[in-house]
């Protein structure tokens, strides 16, 4: 069972290029409002618990009995909510990128990483103005549901920058001034609606939520996968889960940020799905 990251982003073929379809019943679904899910952004009954209910109606419309939990990024946490939720529906995890949606992890990726990309983050800060402590997606949430169309393009297009140098360990200022000379904002506005409706309401999980939980998940194999520089999901959050999880593994890649494209990232994925076959 392939979960996608975002939230919002929507599934694509190249997820499901980790498996051997010999071996494996690979399951991919846009999650709600994302990809080819309609109604597209649909933000009402949206959450994470619905996104979790979704996979278990998945699971047993296609009269599965467990699933192993293929997750990246937003994808492993609502991996671990499902395996949490539903821990005897569960075989394993392969997570790559964790999140477990902590108020830290939050914090440093809309803040603590102004540390590392110091320009990104002013251009960022300077379209934001008031109160420090407001959360950067709390604001852009306020000017999505606005009129001022001219501020949230400023806003947006800045945090667009600053995230997608997040995504690699290396992200060129020509690569993203490229991607932004072909793509029209409109769709990525469309884009971020998901994401920023989500961390705006930090995830719909309870802070500490999904480490508090591990006991439910304690006795199922766990593959933890991190980039040591990966700015997005820090591995602070993997760490903790292992320290939690008595039959999880935790892999470190060195050289490698967040992407599963990055070759470190993609050889520890494939060595761990071979394990699980």
């Amino acid at each position: 069972m392939v979960l996608h990251g975002g939230p919002g982003y929507g599934s694509y073929p190249h997820l499901r290029r980790y498996f051997n379809p010999v071996k494996f019943f690979i399951v991919l679904h846009d999650q709600r409002g994302a990809g080819k899910s309609k109604p597209s952004n649909e933000i009402r009954e949206n959450t994470t618990q619905d996104l979790v209910e979704d996979i278990e109606r998945l699971r047993n419309h296609l009269k599965l009995k467990k699933v192993l939990i293929f997750g990246g990024s937003w994808g492993t946490t609502l991996g671990l909510e499902y395996a949490q939720t539903y821990p005897d529906n569960v075989t394993g995890m392969i997570l790559r990128g964790v999140f477990t949606g902590s108020k830290e992890e939050i914090e440093f990726h809309y803040k603590g990483v102004r540390y590392f990309y110091p320009a990104e983050y002013d251009r960022l800060s300077k379209t934001i103005p008031g109160d420090e402590t407001r959360l950067i997606p709390d604001y852009i949430w306020d000017l999505l549901q606005g009129n001022d169309a001219k501020e949230l393009e400023k806003c947006l297009t800045a945090l667009g920058r600053l995230e997608l140098k997040m995504t690699r360990l290396e992200v060129p200022d020509e690569t993203l001034s490229r991607y932004f000379s072909r793509v029209s904002f409109n769709d990525f506005k469309q884009s971020y609606i998901i994401d920023i409706y989500y961390a705006s309401n930090r995830l719909f999980l309870e802070e500490g939520q999904i480490l508090r939980n591990c006991t439910k998940i304690k006795h199922i194999p766990i593959t933890l996968i991190n980039g040591r520089y990966d700015m997005a999901s820090p591995p602070i959050g993997a760490y903790r889960l292992h320290q939690r999880l008595p039959k999880s593994k935790l892999i470190i890649v060195e050289k490698a940020g967040h992407s599963e494209t990055e070759p470190g990232i993609t050889k520890a994925v494939l060595k761990a799905v071979s394990e699980f076959e």
